[in-house]
């Protein structure tokens, strides 16, 4: 849409949407780097994709259209051939007696408009939308991946029939690039690929949750396994070993890593395939899940110029896209940020990221020593794994850097005590730590099938008694109607989420500032336990609460936030 910088900056500052200063600064990096002002305001996190397409809409006057929450049937979507739709950045989504409405990153494309009227011969209502909402709505073309997969095998095996060869014949590289295309598609954080004794079952992890796919014929396993070893650049003849590598996709414009792991079981070897695209790590702390609370207490830590901020969880619990949305905000000219990871799992231009590699003795703690000698102002270290490295960072927090990390504990009080079984002194945890950040990510309800419900009786007594377990009540994070009625969302399961009901992943955290109090019961060793009561005393939100206002506001089900902090 042709908005210029000027009108843009008007809006968006007199609007209290961005300070003239940060606009300034992402003025300077879009044209350092040749990219578009509005790419650079949601790199920097300075604007969510929603706000930015509510913008859009003010200044241009059309409306805006958010099509992530709109159901579009599939003989509307394709009004405007595919090709034309990845291209030119539109999506037709609904239609009615007035005309087809159709959502266009640039309305003003008077061409492309008029085409559209002449080929479908009714009236074009034209919406804005982002153009990554455009880009994440064009998976409704897509083919089911069980008829895509059954086109596949069936023409190839037609092929094979007539030229009188055999079924091993198939076009393996299709396949295995239909696979990760679709696991892409479908925003999965992994690929399995496992061989059974009559079939290959392939099944994709989406939203923290492993979902059956499709099941291939075993005689494509050995191939499908070959192709991939090729691409990742694996020995082929090796199959009783474990092995690790990696290769790239691009779909769409988009750089794909994939992180390939083998290892041999009894039917054969499994291949367990990890896509990292730099699209799922385009998040604002707000939009992971943190309120407005929260937020000011990590800002306050991350605008520190030393000191240390933890983040701790699980595997697979977020801890890194958490920290890489705080790296985002700190990412400036004037500042020099290094980091130190096992793996580089995202690029972000401007910040200089180390690949631990055993095999050269770079280690977390080796990789730590060199980056202090860089002259940096912000360290992240992607975990931290032992004594020695949890002294260096320490130091470092202690000695005028900014350190930010993780660490595998269950919540935010038990960090402390962690730390002191890595040998750190209390008196330099108590100077050093910023804020603890512990968190868990549940399953959003689909916002396309979403439905409500007021529960009573005997199913709020159960509610009840989960919140007094975990050393809570409703009333306390609800207010007094709680006690007689709980108004609860689920989604009922559609297409769109597969219908599973739930549709992406948000987190559920408990914000621990190391306040003087808490200060004072670290230098005396207290029980974590302790620190924790003092923690919630002081105003910090267990997961499981924050989890609670959570499910009051239809984002998520009390059956997620007791599974993921029942773990």
């Amino acid at each position: 849409m042709r908005v210029s910088i000027d009108e843009l900056k008007k809006f968006l500052v007199d609007s209290g949407f961005i300070s003239d200063r940060k606009f300034a600064e992402a003025e300077k990096d879009a044209k350092a780097h040749k990219k578009a002002i509005t790419d650079v305001l949601l790199e920097k996190n300075y604007l969510s994709d929603e706000q930015l397409g509510q913008v859009m809409s003010s200044i241009s006057d059309y409306p805006y259209i958010h099509l992530a929450k709109e159901s579009i049937p599939l003989t509307t979507l394709k009004v405007v051939p595919e090709n034309i739709a990845r291209k030119q950045y539109i999506i037709a989504f609904k239609k009615t007696p007035k005309g087809i409405h159709v959502a266009m990153a640039d309305p003003d494309n008077l061409e492309l408009f008029q085409a559209l009227k002449k080929k479908t011969g009714e009236e074009i209502i034209p919406y804005v939308a982002t153009k990554r909402d455009i880009q994440n709505a064009l998976s409704n073309y897509k083919r089911e991946i069980k008829e895509e997969f059954d086109s596949i095998i069936e023409e190839s095996v037609k092929q094979a029939e007539a030229m009188g060869i055999k079924s091993v014949d198939l076009p393996i590289i299709k396949i295995v690039d239909t696979i990760i295309e679709y696991a892409y598609e479908n925003k999965a954080s992994d690929i399995h690929i496992e061989p059974q004794e009559k079939q290959v079952l392939v099944r994709f992890r989406i939203d923290g949750v492993l979902h059956d796919v499709i099941t291939l014929p075993k005689e494509v396993h050995e191939l499908v396994v070959m192709r991939i070893k090729i691409l990742a650049r694996l020995r082929t003849d090796e199959h009783r070993a474990a092995m690790d590598g990696k290769f790239f996709k691009v779909f769409h414009d988009e750089r794909v890593d994939v992180r390939v792991s083998i290892v041999p079981v009894s039917d054969g070897e499994k291949v367990v395939m990890r896509l990292l695209a730099s699209q799922s790590q385009q998040f604002t702390l707000e939009e992971l899940g943190l309120h407005d609370e929260d937020l000011k207490i990590v800002k306050a830590a991350y605008l520190k110029p030393h000191g240390m901020i933890l983040v701790t969880g699980p595997t697979g619990s977020g801890k890194t896209t958490t920290l890489y949305a705080v790296l985002k905000l700190l990412n400036r000219r004037d500042v020099n940020i290094a980091t130190i990871e096992d793996p580089v799992e995202y690029g972000i231009e401007g910040i200089n990221q180390i690949q631990v590699n055993a095999k050269t003795n770079l280690t977390f703690a080796a990789g730590l020593k060199s980056i202090i000698r860089q002259d940096p102002d912000v360290i992240m270290v992607g975990e931290i794994r032992d004594n020695e490295t949890a002294g260096i960072a320490v130091n470092a927090a202690m000695t005028g850097h900014l350190v930010l990390s993780t660490l595998h504990t269950n919540d935010a009080p038990t960090t402390l005590p962690r730390l002191l079984d890595m040998d750190v002194e209390p008196f330099l945890i108590a100077s050093t730590i910023n804020v603890i950040i512990a968190q868990r990510l549940v399953r959003k309800i689909c916002p396309k099938c979403v439905t409500s419900e007021v529960v009573t009786g005997k199913d709020l007594e159960h509610i009840k008694r989960e919140a007094e377990e975990r050393g809570t009540t409703l009333e306390k994070i609800l207010g007094k109607k709680s006690a007689k009625e709980l108004r609860i969302y689920h989604g009922r399961g559609c297409k769109t989420c597969g219908n599973s009901g739930y549709k992406g992943r948000v987190g559920i955290f408990e914000v621990m500032e190391i306040e003087d109090n808490i200060k004072k019961l670290i230098m005396s060793r207290t029980d974590s336990g302790v620190i924790r009561d003092r923690a919630v005393e002081n105003g910090m939100l267990t997961m499981f609460e924050d989890g609670l206002t959570k499910v009051v506001s239809g984002k998520t089900t009390i059956d997620e936030i007791i599974r993921v902090t029942s773990e």
